[in-house]
């Protein structure tokens, strides 16, 4: 240790891994790093010169590849009083399989997600999820706080996969939202820089909807007193004819409208929005 930090392995230097290694050095953490390409380390880092010589470096070590097949590869070897805080995106599945190899080589696991982008890693507000052993968690605790605000959901290795896949299922269809939009618009000279403010209004009012549509869906009661279902379908149909009309692929509203239309067949036409969740439970 120096300084009271102890050590940090970073494996895998792509865009988020070099962002990883740079916050843990930043924190006063001895960094070592590895990766398959020539890439160099951020500066202050060591690099070493295989994986297996990364791993040895230090009792924490932090993947972030490509995916879990990446990593079982760079961890295929003696993980001996090593802790894994995997970091690469994957499924709870993968996850839990990957702490189940890391066990049967000697080392404690953690499964991770980090809901930021690269700039982000090391910003007291950037979300950090770690899943696995409460007593793993703890051990390392203020030394992942140097990636950004750490919560720890839970024993089962496979809960920080879940999350992660469902905040970016959130994120992913409302930012291709706001690109359809500016797609929208830009047929008719208004620029994105111009929109922006106003979608930035609008999207900042969204939160406070979802412990209404939360209770909603945990109680299955979808009884409306804001707009029924059967009703917003129809005001989709002017969305999807307008940007067709200016030639704007509209297949995310297609499909919002897929959703709801099935949602009504199957007799919640005087429910609200939240009803639209019984259809996406049974595909």
């Amino acid at each position: 240790m120096t300084n009271g930090r102890p050590p940090v392995t970073v494996l895998g230097l792509g865009l988020m891994g070099a962002a990883l290694a740079a916050a843990f050095h930043r924190a006063g953490h001895p960094t070592t790093v590895w990766t398959r390409s020539d890439r160099p380390g951020p500066d202050g880092t060591v690099r070493a010169a295989t994986a297996a010589g990364a791993v040895a470096a230090s009792p924490l070590v932090v993947v972030c590849v490509l995916d879990y097949r990446a990593a079982e590869r760079v961890l295929d070897g003696d993980l001996e009083g090593r802790t894994v805080v995997n970091l690469t995106t994957g499924t709870p599945e993968q996850a839990r399989e990957l702490a189940a190899r890391v066990a049967g080589r000697g080392g404690a696991y953690l499964d991770g997600a980090i809901l930021a982008n690269p700039s982000g890693v090391g910003s007291p507000a950037t979300p950090v999820f770690h899943s696995g052993p409460p007593e793993v968690f703890r051990a390392h605790e203020r030394t992942l706080a140097a990636l950004g605000a750490c919560t720890h959901l839970g024993a089962d290795v496979g809960l920080a996969a879940l999350y992660d896949t469902a905040l970016l299922g959130i994120v992913y269809p409302a930012v291709t939202g706001y690109l359809q939009a500016l797609a929208l618009l830009g047929r008719e000279g208004v620029s994105a820089a111009e929109f922006t403010p106003l979608a930035q209004g609008v999207l900042a009012a969204f939160p406070a909807l979802l412990p209404a549509m939360a209770a909603q869906v945990d109680s299955g009661d979808y009884v409306t007193g804001e707009a029924r279902l059967d009703m917003q379908v129809a005001a989709v149909e002017p969305l999807i004819e307008g940007g067709r009309a200016r030639g704007v692929d509209t297949g995310l509203l297609e499909h919002v409208r897929s959703l709801m239309a099935r949602a009504v067949a199957a007799g919640h036409g005087a429910a609200d929005y939240s009803a639209v969740v019984e259809v996406l439970r049974a595909p």
